[in-house]
């Protein structure tokens, strides 16, 4: 190199004390130090730890949700003491589970869901929140048929959490990234997680729950592309499509019906991929249907 100097002698020192402090979450009950005296409205995260991941035969195990005040601003102002509620299955637990939530058939043995406790608690809220409230809302529903219909978000697919450079949307890295830890897959330590990460301020004078209220009040559209071939899948997983057994179609939810009409003509249903469809369909939702079955 230029003067005599090699590579490694051309870059510039490491600073002495390079690293990040993460601090164990622990979400203390009433006010908070943030936002407006005045309550804009009531927002309630909930979390579920099942038996497995079939909506039809799987059993909730464990439910826990927490209420949260938010002002104007969408700043979230005092947050309510915690609620979890264990149910025995009707099966014993798989070493998978066990191993992932913690819970064993002895800690849920004669445990059962205080149904109307629950579902008191999550209606009283006005807007139902979930890490990826495309799990959790069917089997909150399926539980607690009194209180379907009711309006959901989700603190993954409402916020995007790219567009603000995180790297991943996952529960963990995402309050990592904020400064904090939590002990994963437990209901209870995944509402805390959640309602933290919303409170993030995610841009200048804007909280993660201000994108995710803005986002999720808006309608949308399910997309199912029907007839879609066989050697499409590939593309259509990595978009962002889910299959659904029971109706055999890929499907996704989006905002921007043109946009996505314009990429599946383009990507799925041109004449060489020999889809038996001219086109997907296209179900309007709002933030009541969303998410459900």
């Amino acid at each position: 190199m230029k003067d005599g100097l090699d590579a490694e002698q051309a870059l510039p020192a490491a600073p002495a004390c390079d690293q990040r402090v993460l601090h164990r979450l622990s979400l203390a009950t009433g006010p908070t130090p943030e936002g407006a005296d005045a309550v804009e409205g009531v927002g309630v995260v909930v979390d579920v730890e099942t038996t497995g991941l079939d909506h039809d035969t799987d059993e909730v195990i464990e439910l826990a949700a927490r209420r949260f005040t938010y002002d104007a601003d969408h700043i979230i102002t005092r947050i309510d003491k915690p609620h979890v509620w264990r149910q025995e299955p009707g099966i014993p637990l798989s070493e998978l589970v066990i191993k992932k939530t913690g819970l064993t058939d002895d800690v849920l043995k004669g445990c059962s869901i205080d149904c109307a406790e629950a579902a008191r608690i999550i209606a009283s809220a006005d807007i139902r929140i979930a890490h990826n409230a495309k799990f959790d809302r069917p089997f909150v529903d399926s539980l607690l048929p009194q209180i379907a219909g009711l309006s959901w978000a989700c603190s993954i697919s409402d916020i995007g959490w790219s567009e603000f450079g995180f790297e991943s949307a996952n529960l963990s890295w995402v309050l990592g990234q904020v400064g904090y830890f939590h002990d994963p897959h437990r209901a209870v330590a995944d509402v805390d997680a959640t309602i933290q990460i919303l409170r993030h301020e995610v841009q200048p004078g804007r909280t993660a729950l201000s994108i995710l209220m803005e986002r999720a009040s808006q309608d949308g559209w399910t997309v199912r592309a029907f007839g879609s071939a066989f050697g499409t899948k590939d593309r259509l997983k990595a978009r962002g499509y889910s299959w659904d057994p029971d109706r055999r179609v890929w499907w996704k939810e989006v905002r921007d019906r043109e946009g996505e009409e314009a990429w599946l003509a383009e990507k799925v249903y041109r004449a060489p991929f020999r889809s038996t469809a001219t086109m997907a369909d296209f179900e309007r939702t709002d933030w009541r249907s969303r998410y459900a079955r």
